[in-house]
């Protein structure tokens, strides 16, 4: 649903010199190829970058590859948690006891849109040159770009930023409370004027906006402990959604930690009418439109999700088969 949605699928045996040929076929009539196979698997059958721009030269092909083409951790295996551990996202993410993988794919899904861009960028050069070219990400470097904050400010201003959960290191309050039925809060008071109108329009407690404890964020951030329990009470006696309202009747940053349940019934994505539904091997699924909207254009394609080797006849005669011919690939084990 995720990944293959508007997808057409085709199995072939690239081991054997007929699907490979396939392949090869299909690349020539193509504006990008996107490979992502082990370190030198596409090399050994032609598929590379190199190889298939000196072939096809307004191609645009794609190396996806877990640590880039050369250097020491060329033929490393890459599975996206490992790489989340080597680009340092682990180190910062979690509690302070305990350090947690993201919980999404986040090395893939930033190799993924960079080599997105990339393609863009690769067709914008297209445009005034006439050539494409290869484009090259690697998951290490995608990512560690994406660590670039806590990066920057381990390497240039002293300490990596500490794990604190769903707190945040150096501001207070800044964190996610219970609610009395059973839900989670989360709000974040940006500055002192915020927090003497969370102390008096939703706490009940104005004295606390000018209490030399709680007056400043450095003094909030010292009595941490505090300033935590004392909000706490405060929403721990409000039910989530009148909790929410008073927030931001105050003009506090707030939001409800939902779980994916909620969120596929997120009113925000309900009222701007972003599910639609698309056919799959399964039936037809709710899924959301991509999230760039160009106003004034055509809504995004929405296609169905194929089943694997849906296409494979199709795209075998849009290269010219005939059906017996197809028929020989399927009979031995070349297509599926």
């Amino acid at each position: 649903m995720w990944c293959n949605r508007g997808k057409e699928s085709i199995a072939l045996d690239l081991k054997d010199p007929r699907g490979l040929a396939v392949v090869r076929q299909l690349v020539a009539e193509a504006d990008v190829f996107v490979q992502n196979l082990a370190h030198g698997a596409a090399a050994r059958l032609g598929l590379d970058s190199a190889t298939l721009c000196a072939a096809h030269p307004r191609l645009i092909a794609v190396d996806i590859s877990g640590y880039g083409g050369s250097g020491p951790y060329a033929d490393k295996r890459a599975y996206d948690m490992l790489v989340q551990c080597e680009a340092g996202l682990v180190s910062v993410t979690g509690t302070p006891g305990q350090p947690v993988k993201a919980g999404i794919p986040a090395a893939d899904i930033a190799a993924a849109m960079y080599a997105f861009s990339g393609v863009l960028a690769a067709l914008v050069r297209r445009g005034t040159t006439g050539r494409g070219g290869p484009v090259q990400v690697s998951m290490l470097e995608a990512l560690a770009e994406w660590m670039g904050h806590p990066l920057h400010h381990a390497m240039h201003g002293g300490e990596p930023p500490a794990r604190t959960g769903l707190a945040h290191a150096v501001i207070a309050p800044y964190d996610a409370y219970p609610t009395a039925d059973g839900g989670r809060v989360l709000l974040s008071v940006q500055n002192d004027r915020e927090w003497r109108r969370l102390a008096g329009q939703v706490m009940g407690r104005p004295e606390l906006g000018t209490d030399p404890d709680f007056a400043t964020n450095a003094a909030r951030v010292a009595n941490r402990g505090r300033t935590d329990e004392l909000v706490a009470d405060a929403l721990g006696s409000l039910g989530a959604d009148e909790a929410l309202t008073l927030l931001e009747k105050a003009g506090i940053a707030c939001a409800r930690l939902r779980d994916l349940h909620e969120l596929a019934d997120h009113p925000q994505l309900a009222a701007r009418e972003r599910w639609r539904r698309v056919d799959t091997p399964v039936g037809p699924l709710k899924a959301l439109l991509p999230p760039i909207t160009l106003p004034g254009g055509d809504e995004a394609r929405m296609g169905d999700v194929p089943a694997l080797g849906q296409h494979t006849a199709a795209l075998l005669r849009a290269v010219g088969m005939t059906d017996d011919e197809i028929a020989a690939l399927r009979r031995d084990g070349v297509a599926a």
